[in-house]
């Protein structure tokens, strides 16, 4: 046979070959009754894969960096899982700086925390960020008018955001002067580190678990991180502009396979990572296979930053259990921190006073 005639005869059989793949792979995916792919079960988003990666690093891990990294990680939670000592003594004023309870002046034994063991897994490859556009995996820069936003918006703290009581912004009014004035996690309102989303985002930490209920008219993704619930509305308007939600206004629709989600209406007492109440989100839900979903996201708020940002990564399918976060009915530390912040003033004041 001629070489031109051997050559497209291979590529006819390689396109006939690659166009089975694609049918196969379409006919294994799990769908609902009408005809939709089948979003439906609980996936485990516990993993090492950061949101941001360092500048000038790849997006795709090599075997040996991926592997490198995972038994990092190993013998961090082998070495923090070992039992503290009873007698071991107190840190000092403000922590070591070392990682672990020590560090910052006591907390969870790492044997509690699942932060994760392996790095996401997208197209076979091990993914060194979640952040895939810019391309240099990094969070774009904040406009001028948003670093002033967010400066003066620190002592109205959110779910992923820490107050503490010497930062700028509280003009003497403390971080433990009033309940509100504690991030939203820590009040038991929302997950923290965006975990509820939009985006949903890994929290690095415990609760990893998030489960997808589907029916037809809507969707419901629910997080096991302080039990946040979500509900999708699909093939709907979004709601008035004078409507704010904590989580925003989601609205859903099929695009051949993929469930794309955009959420609009946001509130101010969320502003994800210093954001306004414009923010524009944009999901994108595709099945895989049977046992996973490529979760991808587009953040877009021209108020906060100089350009839109894209991440994806992967959610495996779990047989594991969704447990109730039962954080409010004993949330005793509230309390608590409020009344050491006032006896701490208490013993300022008698130094200032020489009462001691």
């Amino acid at each position: 046979m001629d070489k031109k005639y051997r050559f497209v005869a291979a590529a006819i059989v390689a396109s006939f070959a690659a166009a089975s793949l694609a049918a196969q792979s379409k006919s294994s995916i799990p769908r609902t009754k009408d005809g939709h792919p089948d979003l439906q079960g609980t996936y485990d988003l516990a993993m090492l894969t950061p949101v941001e990666r360092a500048a000038g690093s790849p997006l795709v891990l090599t075997d040996e960096d991926a592997k490198k990294g995972e038994r990092q990680a190993l013998a961090r939670k082998v070495s923090g899982d070992a039992p503290l000592k009873g007698d071991r003594p107190a840190p000092p004023v403000g922590g070591d700086g070392s990682a672990g309870p020590a560090g910052n002046v006591g907390g969870y034994n790492s044997f509690w925390i699942d932060a994760g063991s392996q790095y996401t897994v997208v197209d076979g490859r091990k993914r060194a960020s979640l952040l895939i556009d810019p391309p240099d995996g990094r969070v774009p820069q904040m406009t001028p008018d948003a670093r002033q936003r967010v400066a003066r918006n620190v002592n109205r703290p959110t779910s992923d955001q820490t107050a503490r009581e010497d930062d700028p912004g509280f003009e003497g009014n403390g971080a433990y002067d009033d309940p509100e004035r504690r991030p939203l996690g820590e009040r038991c309102l929302m997950g923290f580190g965006s975990t509820s989303g939009p985006p949903v985002l890994p929290n690095y930490f415990y609760n990893n678990l998030h489960q997808i209920v589907q029916t037809p008219d809507s969707i419901v993704i629910l997080t096991e991180m302080v039990h946040d619930a979500r509900v999708v509305r699909m093939n709907a308007e979004h709601l008035p502009p004078a409507v704010r939600k904590w989580m925003g206004d989601s609205v859903g629709r099929w695009d051949g396979d993929t469930l794309v989600v955009d959420t609009t209406n946001f509130t101010d007492k969320t502003r994800f990572r210093g954001s306004t109440q414009n923010l524009h989100m944009v999901e994108r839900f595709t099945r895989v296979d049977a046992k996973s979903v490529l979760y991808r996201f587009t953040v877009e708020d021209p108020a906060t930053w100089t350009r839109p940002w894209t991440g994806e990564y992967t959610w495996p399918a779990t047989d594991e259990l969704l447990y109730e976060y039962a954080c409010h009915e004993g949330n005793y530390a509230m309390g608590n921190i409020l009344r050491g912040a006032r006896l701490k003033e208490a013993d300022d004041a008698k130094k200032k006073t020489g009462g001691y």
